[in-house]
């Protein structure tokens, strides 16, 4: 992985948060007129102040992502058996489904409704399965714990000011998942097309001159 390809990640990461963030956001605020910074009145000034937050979503995107590659390389160098790292994170995955689906229904009073508990956790997994799949598709089979491992906990870590803190909110729950879920997804999809690329043009440079 060269410095050409880290500065695409990471502006393209960015990018794709700005994009998704004013979506998402743009949504709730003509869902919800109270959501926005200002306002309906004021829904220009609203999208650049999304896009900017959209921006240190992907950031913070990239931080746990190589968080978690540096997470894995550590946990092998420990375990030294995949299947073992991928059982753990398998079990990992599953247990933090039901903390989140508890967790949000024990808040379920100050965040004013009383289906985020179930939907939140379902509709992320339901996503994270969809695109596991096609990672597994393009890759292997022992991509599917990490990848529902990164997209599921990893995400929940990332948005838990959010969803544990003082001011939560459904809206703002949704505003931050959906962004860092896209961001974590475009970033595993894209890390083995960028490492085959890699490896191809690693190759084709070993070969020698005719």
């Amino acid at each position: 992985m060269n410095l050409r390809k880290l500065f695409f990640i990471f502006w393209s990461t960015m990018a794709l948060g700005g994009v998704v963030t004013i979506l998402v956001g743009s949504i709730l605020q003509w869902t919800d007129p109270s959501f926005g910074f200002m306002g309906l009145e004021a829904a220009g000034f609203n999208a650049v102040m999304m896009g900017l937050v959209g921006l240190l979503f992907g950031a913070f995107s990239q931080m746990g992502f190589f968080a978690y590659l540096v997470l894995t390389y550590i946990a092998l160098g420990i375990i030294r058996k995949s299947y073992m790292w991928n059982a753990l994170q398998g079990y990992t995955t599953l247990f933090a489904v039901g903390l989140l689906g508890y967790n949000l229904y024990e808040d379920r009073g100050a965040l004013n409704n009383n289906w985020i508990f179930w939907v939140l956790p379902l509709s992320l997994v339901a996503a994270s399965a969809i695109v596991t799949y096609f990672k597994a598709k393009q890759t292997n089979k022992s991509a599917i714990a990490p990848t529902m491992f990164l997209l599921f906990v990893v995400t929940i870590l990332e948005s838990w000011p959010s969803i544990n803190g003082d001011e939560s909110n459904t809206a703002a729950i949704i505003f931050m998942v959906i962004p860092l879920f896209a961001c974590n997804a475009y970033q595993i999809m894209l890390l083995h097309r960028l490492v085959r690329k890699e490896e191809t043009d690693s190759a084709a440079d070993a070969k020698p001159a005719v």
